[in-house]
């Protein structure tokens, strides 16, 4: 079975945005160990789950580097998001706008479940946060890849709000990295 791991950008304080969605605070930089750690994460795997809400932003922003800017740093990882196949889970859209992507319209965990029983590598969903709460609360998630920021926002948007029982995870690996991220990465015990 193919394993759905979640990799986040984390606050501190357990946040994945400020209280208007702001991202700004995030320290992504030009850490090329943190780099390495992404690019082996989304090698393993071949599908991108994304909420409705955050998939406009999201396949816009990799399409603009790809299309504009094939100088950048992020070509590469940027060229690999937009090839990679992306489900898109929504209750309003009929069709998808974007290229290389599906609908997903059907109830969440069997949606879910589907497509970690077909063939293929691991699937990795980014968000956002509504989203990936209601995957936490249906114990959807197999490895929680948590980029702690060093930054504590004070309040803002959780991922954790739906958890309605102990959420107990074990730890199976944590690095730092120089630009002040460290990377937690938890599965469900």
């Amino acid at each position: 079975m193919r394993k759905l791991k979640l990799q986040v950008q984390i606050s501190v304080d357990g946040y994945v945005a400020g209280p208007n969605g702001e991202m700004d605070w995030m320290v992504w930089g030009q850490d090329t160990g943190l780099e390495a750690y992404v690019n082996a994460l989304t090698d393993s795997i071949d599908t991108i789950l994304l909420g409705r809400n955050m998939t406009d932003g999201f396949v816009k922003y990799w399409t603009h580097v790809v299309d504009n800017q094939p100088e950048s740093r992020e070509f590469a990882f940027a060229k690999k998001m937009v090839e990679t196949p992306k489900v898109v889970f929504t209750k309003t859209l009929e069709q998808s706008p974007w290229a290389n992507t599906s609908l997903a319209k059907g109830n969440l965990e069997d949606e879910v479940n589907q497509l970690k029983n077909q063939e293929g590598d691991d699937i990795i969903v980014y968000g956002g946060s509504t989203f990936v709460s209601s995957l936490i609360a249906a114990g959807l998630i197999d490895e929680y890849h948590l980029f702690v920021n060093p930054v504590a926002l004070g309040s803002g948007m959780s991922i954790f709000g739906e958890v309605k029982e102990w959420l107990k995870l074990t730890l199976v690996k944590s690095q730092a990295f120089d630009c002040g991220e460290v990377v937690l990465c938890y599965v469900p015990r």
